[in-house]
């Protein structure tokens, strides 16, 4: 017998307890110091002395935190990614029906405020109408138990007769299969009105995420108009006329400068009459690259003119410090701090928010998990997209050599880092975001580390147990 490898703990000393979790099982127990000193004792390879600690023993293998051998056990980690990957229970299909914007973030570098979208690729009726036979042969491929379209930009509700279209045929290509239909659309929300959702509605729409960058003084600098007017009130007006109708997320992104607005925020979505009917809020740092930063550090500066466009997806997430060796984020912690700070703010005022555990593994590790681009192009994930050498293939067949030596990238990612092989997260990570690896790293095959902002959220997690079990 060995302990797991992915048993990780947290002591809480007021009680005498320890908080066990093991993340590949996903059981968390509160237990006595001397169970966690004899599940030590059973790593050290050390005898079970009496009937109480062999029952004990087998609660604790029971539960996974003692396994045969760390062997048996990785191949079980390497059985549990292979049937992730080929998973059939969902078909999902995040369509970019238009990379234009009508924002003008400061931190976006999709690289064409100054075009005014002049170039922005926008999908046309007729390619909407080849991405619905596309997804039709998927489904009768995959045979999944639901189908989940994503509509997402750019802004999508910049193109509504495209998302009209994709959402009403889908859903009668569902139908014809028996297969339920859920969609989601992810929006700056200011083009978000009780006639789309109401449109949408009939055709599996379930959810709604929209953006806010703060409180309205924040928001309004980070997250203006083109012509640079505020939009915080009117996203706020928008959530209060469509929150009757449609589950409704909030996002929101931050930086060094522009974290310590969101409790601000929060006091005030606490006081709206809609704040029962936010189903979600999550915080996320903002990821920008500058000519002067280092790899593997989570630059959180204003992106000069120089940075490199991201050519489309207005994507932000929470991604890597150094996979190797150390880093500024690996000393200052600043994104480990400020995300445990506001999830614990966001909860503290009664908002359902991830518990920062359960982070993954990413969709870009499923099969049948797919991003199609506005003219037909497909890709492994939406943070890949405008860039056409990192296109997987064409919804028409059409593929170059480009394509294949892309496809052939993607299909050698694993979820299961040799690097990560020692780290108790690795089940809930696998690895980290891929893009943060190809951004940061240069290659998305590299492990997007940080641990910090795990061991933080499992000590938040820890005593929210705690607490419960009083």
């Amino acid at each position: 017998m060995q302990a797991s490898s992915f048993n990780v703990r947290v002591p809480l000393p007021e009680r005498d307890e320890v908080f066990l979790m093991n993340t590949f099982t996903d059981a968390q127990l509160l237990v006595s110091t001397d169970v966690a000193e004899l599940l030590d004792r059973v790593a050290r390879g050390g005898s079970v002395a009496t009937d109480e600690e062999r029952d004990t023993v087998d609660a604790l293998i029971e539960n996974g935190f003692v396994v045969e051998s760390r062997a048996h056990e990785n191949v079980a980690l390497r059985t549990f990614f292979t049937d992730l990957r080929e998973d059939t229970d969902q078909l999902r299909v995040t369509v970019l029906t238009t990379l234009q914007c009508n924002f003008a973030c400061d931190y976006c570098f999709q690289g064409d405020h100054g075009d005014y979208n002049k170039f922005a690729k926008k999908m046309s009726l007729e390619t909407a109408r080849q991405v619905v036979e596309w997804i039709a042969r998927r489904l009768d491929e995959v045979r999944p138990q639901k189908f989940v379209l994503t509509l997402f930009g750019g802004e999508p509700l910049l193109n509504l007769p495209v998302a009209y279209s994709l959402a009403e045929q889908c859903h009668a290509a569902c139908a014809e299969r028996g297969v339920p239909q859920f969609v989601t659309v992810i929006t700056n929300g200011l083009l978000l009105t009780p006639e789309v959702v109401r449109r949408l509605l009939p055709y599996g729409l379930g959810g709604v995420k929209i953006t806010l960058d703060g409180d309205r003084e924040t928001h309004n600098r980070m997250r203006p108009l083109r012509g640079r007017q505020g939009t915080f009130d009117k996203i706020v007006e928008n959530v209060r006329l469509v929150s009757p109708l449609v589950p409704i997320t909030i996002g929101g992104n931050f930086d060094v400068e522009t974290a310590d607005s969101y409790p601000a925020l929060l006091d005030f979505l606490r006081e709206q009459e809609f704040a029962e009917r936010i189903s979600k809020i999550n915080f996320k740092p903002v990821i920008k690259a500058t000519p002067e930063t280092p790899k593997g550090v989570i630059p959180l500066t204003l992106v000069s003119g120089e940075a490199k466009p991201l050519n489309g997806t207005c994507m932000t997430s929470a991604g890597a410090g150094a996979s190797k060796g150390s880093s500024i984020c690996d000393t200052c912690h600043f994104v480990d701090e400020k995300m445990s700070f506001l999830r614990d703010e966001t909860r503290k005022r009664g908002f359902p928010t991830p518990d920062g555990v359960h982070m993954g593994p990413c969709e870009i590790h499923r099969k049948h998990a797919y991003t199609l681009g506005p003219d037909g192009d497909l890709y492994a994930c939406p943070g890949f997209t405008g860039d056409p050498t990192e296109s997987i293939g064409r919804i028409d067949g059409r593929e170059t050599a480009l394509h294949r030596a892309a496809a052939q990238r993607f299909d050698r990612l694993t979820a299961g880092k040799d690097e990560c092989r020692d780290c108790g997260f690795m089940p809930v990570c696998g690895g980290g975001c891929s893009v943060a690896a190809h951004t940061e790293l240069g290659d998305m095959h590299q492990p997007s580390c940080h641990k910090g902002a795990f061991e933080s959220a499992l000590v938040s997690l820890a005593y929210r147990t705690a607490a419960a079990a009083n």
